[in-house]
């Protein structure tokens, strides 16, 4: 006869899988728009190309977010794909008691539709709203790509996993 061994209980669904979602390493994008002047901005990891004909990706964001009724209205966006050099613009952006600051820090360009361009980003993709899908707290933002522009084509991606900012580093194969 052997000894039974205890097993541990089961976390819940939603707990297990917000577990392995931290362990999934995403790109940090800054997601901006704007309308009459006010920018709005923020960061990012739920973003997904879509598409290559038409060019097109898609945005997760939260409804409670001041950018789910700035992108509802405009109609537009732009997907800024950060360097690890802007882990600045992550902190800045990443708190709404800095909001004044966000587009002190930093160059900017502004995009055919409006939208902020970073121009520390790897790549920028300007889009035009194609649809928005609803689901639970989130809002699904499909994106028709307009333009893209590489402004830092050179440099190293950020990267979030694990509930820390990463970069890339070459392996030898």
């Amino acid at each position: 006869m052997t000894d039974s061994i205890e097993t541990p209980r089961p976390l819940p669904i939603s707990d297990a899988y917000r577990d392995g979602m931290r362990l999934l390493a995403a790109g940090v994008c800054l997601i901006t728009a704007s309308r009459n002047n006010e920018h709005g901005g923020m960061i990012a990891t739920a973003v997904t190309s879509v598409s290559a004909e038409p060019p097109s990706l898609l945005v997760c964001v939260n409804r409670s977010a001041s950018m789910f009724d700035l992108i509802q209205e405009t109609g537009s966006f732009c997907v800024n794909v950060l360097t690890k050099e802007a882990l600045s613009l992550v902190e800045i952006f990443s708190s709404s008691a800095r909001r004044l600051e966000r587009f002190q820090t930093g160059e900017w360009i502004t995009a055919k539709n409006g939208s902020p361009v970073c121009a520390e980003a790897l790549a920028s993709f300007e889009c035009q709203l194609a649809k928005t899908i609803d689901w639970h707290s989130h809002g699904i933002f499909l994106g028709e790509v307009t333009g893209v522009i590489h402004p830092r084509a050179d440099a190293a991606p950020l990267l979030y996993m694990d509930r820390r900012f990463r970069h890339l580093s070459e392996l030898t194969v």
